[in-house]
């Protein structure tokens, strides 16, 4: 086995250095030695087979109706002029005895096809005499002379009758019809291949911190598959720079205001005379709240820097993941309506059936642990229920709060665009779409029942 491979990569290079480079070339190098092999073996098929078979018998119908017609004139010389007469009649062929001749030359003079050597050799087994054929005098006719004792017979026959048809016709067709097809399929693989290509040109731009923008599907499925999942790709990195440049922005900005009142109190801290520890004691405790406030804005960011990129989505069962979820939040002071989650099942498993999905845990702890949060902030009541059938799974949770307009619900996924809602930093609803969408699922808010909002996640089996 390692002479074999030491044999291939001896000839690895040479071959690549002949093989084109680009993907066209590769392509249509792949579609040209099929289309040439096809072609060759349906050449030698008809050229070697059938076309010699063919051959082979008109050539043996014409001698054998000479040697018939010389065995005749053997047997009755008396009557030449009435044999030769009939066999003419009877056989197509024009046979004249030329009294005393003599042939100069034998053999026949070549042409294109198997019929002259097919011609050739049932002429020298059948007839055992000396001969010559020619092709060439005339287009529609072949001339035979062949030597007898008392002269030379002369004998035209047909050109049909020994010829099948012109050889270089089935040529042309086979050369004709490989340079369409490929021709065909050049134009078509030229067309994915410059899919392809914009494909690449994007992706480099891209890849250069240039923005092309959406570049539209075309090509071959997979092509346009691959496009789809580019612009997609491009909108979650476009959105992802976004929106760590706006919690950037935001968190140094929000930063200034306790730094700023910090300062403030130890410029007003006397610096020279003896103080009384009771009178800085509410300094104290104001820079102590300001550091703290700093502290979680800083926390705050960089859980939302970090993300959930280390944990590993493994098979989890969402209802009782849920159910601690509920039981955290009743824990905290939150009001749930039954005190647990509500199943619906829509895919005909039973009843006690987990339900489970490739998730990683511990983020989506974080998703719904934030989401009761909101709920027991801006509502008094709330309301959990799970959903699962088409391959999807869905959590809804609802409460009596004063909702959110429909012209904000896009917005307060922003970075710090929820933080006048009522209290928070304002990441927690980017962090929860961010780690929804990394599992492929989808965010959406409406109104509820129960009079406030309803946060739908869905989340693929």
């Amino acid at each position: 086995m390692s002479e074999w491979l030491k044999f291939g990569r001896r000839f690895d290079r040479p071959i690549r250095r002949v093989l084109p480079r680009s993907l066209l070339g590769r392509s249509l190098l792949i579609v040209l030695i099929p289309l040439l092999v096809t072609q060759a073996i349906a050449l030698e098929l008809f050229y070697g087979n059938y076309l010699s078979v063919v051959s082979r018998r008109l050539s043996g119908s014409v001698v054998g109706e000479i040697a018939f017609t010389l065995e005749m004139l053997d047997r009755h010389s008396d009557e030449t002029d009435w044999i030769l007469e009939r066999a003419r009649e009877q056989t197509q062929l024009a046979m004249t005895l030329k009294p005393d001749g003599q042939i100069v030359q034998s053999g026949s003079t070549h042409v294109l096809g198997p019929m002259d050597e097919d011609l050739s050799r049932t002429l020298t087994e059948g007839l055992h005499r000396k001969f010559f054929v020619n092709w060439r005098e005339d287009e529609r006719s072949v001339r035979i002379d062949i030597q007898l004792r008392r002269g030379v017979l002369e004998v035209t026959a047909p050109r049909k009758r020994l010829d099948v048809g012109p050889i270089w016709l089935f040529v042309v067709w086979a050369v004709g019809s490989s340079l369409l097809l490929f021709l065909i399929a050049s134009l078509f693989m030229r067309n994915q291949v410059k899919a392809v290509g914009r494909l690449t040109r994007a992706a480099e731009a891209f890849g250069l911190g240039r923005n092309p923008g959406p570049i539209r599907p075309e090509g071959a499925q997979e092509i346009r598959k691959a496009a789809v999942a580019f612009n997609r790709m491009q909108e979650r990195v476009n959105r992802f720079v976004a929106q760590r440049t706006g919690v950037l922005a935001g968190v140094s900005h929000d930063l200034r205001t306790p730094l700023t009142r910090l300062r403030l109190s130890l410029a007003m801290i006397p610096a020279e005379e003896a103080i009384a520890a009771g009178a800085l004691r509410q300094d104290v405790a104001d820079m102590v709240m300001d550091i703290e406030e700093m502290e979680r804005l800083i926390g705050s960011y960089l859980s939302f820097a970090r993300g959930e990129g280390a944990e590993e989505p493994v098979m989890t069962d969402i209802g009782a993941l849920l159910e601690d979820v509920i039981q955290s939040t009743l824990r905290a002071g939150g009001v749930v309506i039954g005190g647990r989650s509500r199943i619906v099942r829509r895919s005909g498993h039973k009843e006690e059936a987990p339900v489970e999905a490739s998730v990683r845990p511990d983020a989506l702890r974080r998703v719904l642990s934030n989401l009761a949060d909101n709920a027991r902030r801006h509502g008094g009541r709330m309301a959990f229920e799970l959903r699962e059938g088409g391959g999807q799974i869905e959590i809804t949770i609802d409460d009596d709060g004063p909702g959110i307009p429909k012209a904000r619900r896009e917005q307060v996924f922003r970075a710090y665009e929820s933080s006048g809602l009522g209290g928070g930093n304002g990441l927690g609803l980017t962090i929860v779409r961010d780690i929804v969408h990394a599992h492929g699922g989808g965010v959406r808010l409406s109104d509820s029942p129960m009079g406030g909002l309803r946060v739908a996640l869905t989340l693929p089996r």
